[in-house]
């Protein structure tokens, strides 16, 4: 029985979403020299604040088009003081042209959802307020934007990404209402799955629904899957079983399908 980290359909594969900071130090490399021997082409490496930057940025020159770097700071952690923040986007002005996107950034919606269920207050402002500084900064430097923003969430950050005429938006692992996928759909932002569109109804509904030219490949790596990939370390070979997932579900070949996700990746990052 064919693995499901095998690759071999001959169409390239692309992990638009990974931390591959996050992982130790032999998994980053055997990572890399594993995907060198297989159809991923490349990874985009997102960052979760200014020192994961640094390191996102140390591991793109290391391993050069193999893994691109994505600068950002992501949202379910504390927001930053002022100065954390002018500190991180003053970097990000060093490096722009070291950065294929701003990410990950975004709306704390699991942060927000833990503190209400514990009867904490919580004030969601300061995030709006940065995620709207990245939007802008992205808008400045021609970036895409790879958004954390599910749910009620997902509709805030469509009204600022449309307050600022960005159009170049992927919103990784996406959940939300059917009407927020027409809305996300009619501005032309990109969405990506991760290995659980295998076994997740919620995933594979939204999967067969969003149009065929907006969609990616990812892992969301380090965090760990269920179903068929229990136990195993998240690795960017899972694309191809997405993309098969994701063809049977539209009902096309799966080198169809890893043709026209590969494709889809490559018109909004500009590979």
């Amino acid at each position: 029985m064919k693995s499901l980290t095998q690759t071999g359909a001959g169409a390239p594969l692309l992990d638009t979403h990974i931390h591959l900071d996050r992982y130790s130090l032999s998994d980053q490399e055997a990572i890399v020299a594993d995907i060198r021997h297989s159809e991923v082409q490349s990874i985009i490496s997102v960052s979760m604040d200014l020192a994961s930057c640094k390191r996102n940025l140390e591991l793109s020159r290391l391993y050069g088009t193999m893994v691109r770097a994505a600068f950002g700071y992501h949202p379910e952690q504390p927001v930053p003081s002022s100065a954390e923040t002018k500190a991180l986007l003053d970097w990000m002005e060093e490096h722009a042209d070291d950065m294929i996107a701003v990410g990950e950034v975004g709306l704390p919606y699991y942060a927000k959802l833990e503190a209400e269920s514990e009867g904490r207050s919580w004030d969601n402002r300061p995030y709006e307020y940065l995620l709207e500084q990245f939007i802008l900064f992205a808008k400045k430097h021609h970036k895409p934007v790879i958004l954390h923003a599910v749910y009620e969430d997902a509709e805030t950050a469509c009204r600022l990404l449309e307050k600022y005429g960005v159009t170049r938006a992927h919103f990784h692992w996406f959940k939300g209402s059917r009407d927020t996928l027409l809305r996300m759909a009619g501005n032309g932002y990109y969405i990506s799955f991760t290995p659980d569109i295998l076994y997740e109804d919620e995933i594979r509904e939204i999967a067969r629904l969003y149009p065929d030219h907006l969609v990616m490949t990812e892992t969301d790596g380090p965090w760990p899957f269920e179903g068929p990939f229990a136990g195993q370390m998240t690795h960017p070979r899972m694309t191809s079983a997405v993309a098969a997932a994701w063809a049977e579900l539209q009902g096309v070949s799966v080198l169809a399908a890893r043709e026209r996700l590969y494709e889809n990746a490559v018109r909004l990052y500009g590979l």
